[in-house]
């Protein structure tokens, strides 16, 4: 059983992702934006976070900068979800392991916690140049 943090701002996506993990036997946190998200982080160590791009308050790349300038947070693994195209994410977000575009299969999410949590064979490419 892994902690999956989801990080979206839209209800529905937040609430599919958690109900699917839980009953994949997963525990979930949800936050609504960045900071809600960064403050889960003070609490929770999750092992591994579907972070949305676009987000009011905080978007997903300001998050994951934070998270990147904290050691304690730096490692965990940080799948970037969004309806825009991967290159346009790419150009302002470095450090995450995955990009899922939405809409996504919840199938490959399934198998991509089950691989970053070593559930499964990791077949990811991490996004840290």
């Amino acid at each position: 059983m892994a902690t999956v943090l989801v990080v979206d701002d839209e209800y529905g996506i937040a609430e599919l992702l958690e109900a699917v993990l839980v009953d994949e036997g997963h525990r979930v946190l949800t936050a609504s934006n960045g900071k809600h998200g960064l403050s889960v982080l003070e609490k929770e160590k999750p092992d591994v976070i579907f972070l949305d791009y676009m987000m009011p308050i905080m978007d997903g790349a300001a998050m994951l900068s934070h998270m990147k300038s904290n050691p304690d947070l730096r490692n965990t693994p940080v799948v970037m979800m969004s309806s825009i195209p991967e290159a346009t994410v790419a150009e302002r977000c470095k450090g995450y392991v995955l990009f899922l575009r939405k809409p996504f299969n919840v199938f490959h999410v399934i198998e991509v916690v089950n691989n970053l949590t070593g559930s499964g064979s990791s077949g990811t490419v991490r996004r840290d140049a």
